[in-house]
């Protein structure tokens, strides 16, 4: 399932003209230096049960951000994403099909992590341009350029367990609230192994993306990835591991 995904992923990020694309997308981020993945890494401090995921890129890390849209829909959204081959269950989530993702990210135009005031200025409604980490579950969908969107679910029908710092959303979406670090040409952020139900082995790959919010149209995704600008392994094969 997840191989297959991952090929989807890679095949619509070559050749996606057929698909709806995101109209928000600022057009510099294609070429910008700053989303540009050279390298991706976790690493476990064993003696503060703590992992570190990192991303390196040849620019500046996180310097690039979306322009606001004025409105939640079509608002966009910015990541760098570590997709790995975690279990929906080791992040807080119920069991189900998809690929696990830590997903870093800014957004101009709203705020999704209300327990959290990653700018110190006591507002917790006005954080959303600020990078900050999500656990995302990520399944096929053909409809938009990347081939992939967060999965969805009806509130009123499906029987879904979502973490407790989840935002609210009838998405596989947890905003944890985990420290994320930007230093030169680095992103990072911190993870407390007990967040991931103490798993400190698993495979896991870079991914610099851009995603799009829909509140309209039914026959959209409501967070689509719609661009692929670099991959740490060139290929998604999730080939690095926690070192």
């Amino acid at each position: 399932m997840m191989k297959n995904l991952l090929t989807l992923l890679l095949i619509t990020t070559m050749s996606c003209q057929s698909f709806s694309q995101g109209e928000n997308e600022d057009p510099n981020f294609a070429k910008s230096d700053d989303l540009k993945i050279t390298n991706a890494q976790v690493i476990y401090d064993e003696s503060l049960e703590h992992l570190v995921f990192t991303i390196s890129v040849n620019g500046k890390a996180g310097k690039s951000v979306p322009s606001a849209a004025g409105q939640l829909d079509g608002a966009p959204v910015l990541g760098y994403v570590f997709p790995t081959n975690l279990k929906s269950m080791d992040v807080g989530f119920s069991e189900t099909n998809g690929i696990v993702a830590l997903a870093l990210t800014s957004h101009p135009d709203f705020d999704d992590t209300p327990l959290w005031d990653e700018n110190y200025d006591r507002n917790y409604a006005n954080d959303g341009i600020i990078w900050h980490p999500h656990w995302v579950v990520l399944t096929e969908d053909k409809r938009v350029a990347g081939g992939l969107a967060v999965k969805q679910f009806d509130p009123e029908k499906d029987e879904v367990t979502l973490p407790p710092t989840n935002p609210g959303m009838p998405m596989y979406m947890d905003s944890p609230g985990f420290h994320v670090i930007i230093k030169g040409n680095q992103i990072k952020v911190v993870v407390p192994t007990y967040r991931v139900s103490g798993k400190t082995e698993f495979s896991f790959d870079g991914v610099a993306a851009y995603m799009q919010v829909n509140t309209s149209k039914k026959d959209l995704p409501m967070l689509g990835v719609y661009a692929v600008y670099s991959m740490a392994s060139g290929d998604l094969s999730l080939p690095y591991t926690v070192e």
